[in-house]
Order: structure tokens, then C-alpha cells, then sequence
């Protein structure tokens, strides 16, 4: 649960990513245009933690990418209706500018009309997949507006990232997330669309056993390790990513909306009784398989 007054820590931070990592690619990185960026930083003032990156989205991928991150994958999500076309275009020309370092996810927002078209149209921008948000954009992800979704990205073969575990959740949310999430319906939602790929944040969480298992069943599921493995949230089972099917996991930071240093996460990592193979693995092999990077996407260090 986010509640107002959550820990902030003002920690060191390395000037690069830890020696002995070959690449990391951080699959989860939020980037928006700079007025909606401040209204999201002021509700996680007042609402949840204080952010400690607070800086344009060209800063942000300068930030990783000078610190030796391989590839970056840039996420946002549409938080009302009428505005996805234009976070699209926004972030079309935002990775236009990195020269195939970055990645970027288009948004719809699923509800409103012609979410399909939208989708189609920022695919056509050059945009890589869609990023969706149960927690914010209220939707429900067994409703029939939902299927034209699912099924432009199983058909254009793009892959989803959809946050539908149901922490960290907030009483300031509009729908109640346990509500509209869970891992029983977004297991019925793989098992209807086989060719869909998804990657569920943060282990599932709160769930994060349940989506274990659903990735160890299917191979159309995916979930990546943003913020959960540091220590930060209470966490009512103990993760050890080695027991983890780890082809389906995949590193992410939540930057730069986070209330640590930037590498806190690629620290635990490295400390962590992960070997070298698995260890890549998480950083970037999983990840660019999901994303169907290249070789020439893939920054050397």
C-alpha cells in the first residue's frame, strides 16, 4: 500500500553500472512530456515517496546511457482519455534522438474510442510495443474493449507490458486494484490470446509466487524485478530470483521516479547468489528477446 511519507534515501550512487556486467538493459524506464511529468511527481509527493530524479526525459536517457546502460526501454501510459495519440508522437520523437539506444512503448488508453486505431497509428510511428497501467487507467483486463488490443499486438507480434499486480496500490486511485487485478484473470487472458507476449512489473507484486509459477507454465509470460528486490517494499514472501525461470525475467529501475539511487537495484543484483549466466540473463538477454532488439541496438560499455 502507498501511503503519503514513504521512505527516501539519499544514498550514493555509482557513476556506472557495477564491473563484471557485460550489458543491462533497463526495461523499465518512465518518461512523459515535461507538465504531465510534474503533476506525476507532485501526487508521489504528496501521495507516496519523494522522487529523486526529477529531469527531462532527455536527461533521463542521458543519465543511463552515460553510466554504461546498454539500451534503455522508455514507458508511459495515457492516465485519461484523448491524449494517447499525443504521448505517441511525443515519445516517437524522443527516441527519434537517440539513435536506436532507446526503445519506446506506445500508450492507449483502453476504454476510450478507437483505442485500436490509436494503438495501430503509434505502431506505425516506429514505437515498439504498448505499456498499460490497471491501477491508473481503471480498466479491466477480461472486458471486450480489451480484445482488439490484445489482438493488434498478438498479429503485429508487439510485445505488452501491463502493470496488473495489485501493489503497490494507493488509496488515492481512482478503482480499487484488487479489485481488477489478479493473477487468475490475466492467466485467462494468456491462455485466450497464446500469441500475445506480456510482462507483468514488479514479480506481480503483490502476488509475486502466483506469477512464479504462471511464467514457469506459459510461454507468453513475462515480469521484470522493478523495485521489488531492494528492499523497499514490506514483501510477504522472500525472492530469490535463482529458483525464478529466469528466461522470463527481466531487469528494470522504475527511473527516474524512484526514491533511491538510480543502480540500488543493479547493486542487490550483483551482491545476490546469481552467477554470471543467470546474471545476464536478467540484465539483458531476457529482455531482448521480449523486445527483439539487435545487435546494433545494444550499446557497448
Amino acid at each position: 500500500m502507498l501511503k503519503p511519507g514513504l521512505p527516501y534515501y539519499d544514498d550514493p550512487e555509482g557513476s556506472k553500472v557495477p564491473n563484471g556486467f557485460d550489458h543491462v538493459i533497463d526495461s523499465h524506464v518512465h518518461v512523459f512530456p515535461g507538465k504531465i511529468f510534474d503533476a506525476i511527481w507532485n501526487w508521489f509527493d504528496h501521495h507516496a515517496w519523494k522522487i529523486r530524479y526529477k529531469i527531462s526525459t532527455t536527461d533521463i536517457f542521458t543519465h543511463l546511457l552515460d553510466r554504461g546502460v546498454s539500451h534503455v526501454i522508455a514507458l508511459q501510459y495515457a492516465h485519461k482519455p484523448g491524449i494517447a495519440e499525443l504521448l505517441n508522437h511525443y515519445m516517437a520523437f524522443k527516441i527519434n534522438e537517440c539513435k536506436g539506444q532507446v526503445s519506446g512503448m506506445a500508450t492507449v488508453f483502453p476504454s476510450e474510442p478507437d483505442a485500436d486505431l490509436i494503438l495501430k497509428k503509434g505502431f506505425d510511428l516506429g514505437l515498439t510495443g504498448v505499456k498499460l497501467h490497471a491501477h491508473v487507467q481503471c480498466f479491466d483486463m477480461l472486458a471486450p474493449y480489451m480484445e482488439p488490443i490484445y489482438q493488434i499486438c498478438s498479429d503485429d507480434k508487439k510485445p505488452m507490458i501491463m502493470h496488473v499486480g495489485r501493489e503497490p496500490k494507493s488509496e488515492e486511485y481512482k478503482c480499487d486494484p484488487y479489485m481488477i487485478c489478479s493473477a487468475g484473470m490475466l492467466e485467462s487472458v494468456i491462455k485466450n490470446f497464446p500469441d500475445l507476449h506480456v510482462c507483468v512489473p514488479h514479480l506481480g507484486f503483490d502476488e509475486v509466487n502466483q506469477y512464479r509459477l504462471l511464467i514457469e507454465k506459459y510461454d507468453n509470460l513475462w515480469t521484470d524485478t522493478t523495485m521489488v528486490i531492494t528492499d523497499y517494499f514490506p514483501m510477504k514472501e522472500t525472492i530469490d530470483l535463482s529458483k525464478y525461470r529466469l528466461d522470463r525475467v527481466m531487469y528494470g529501475s522504475d527511473f527516474p521516479n524512484i526514491p533511491y539511487e538510480w543502480d540500488r537495484e543493479l547493486k542487490v543484483l550483483g551482491q545476490s547468489n546469481l552467477n554470471k549466466e543467470q546474471l545476464d540473463q536478467i540484465l539483458y538477454k531476457t529482455a531482448i528477446g521480449f523486445f527483439h532488439l539487435t545487435d546494433e541496438q545494444i550499446c557497448s560499455r
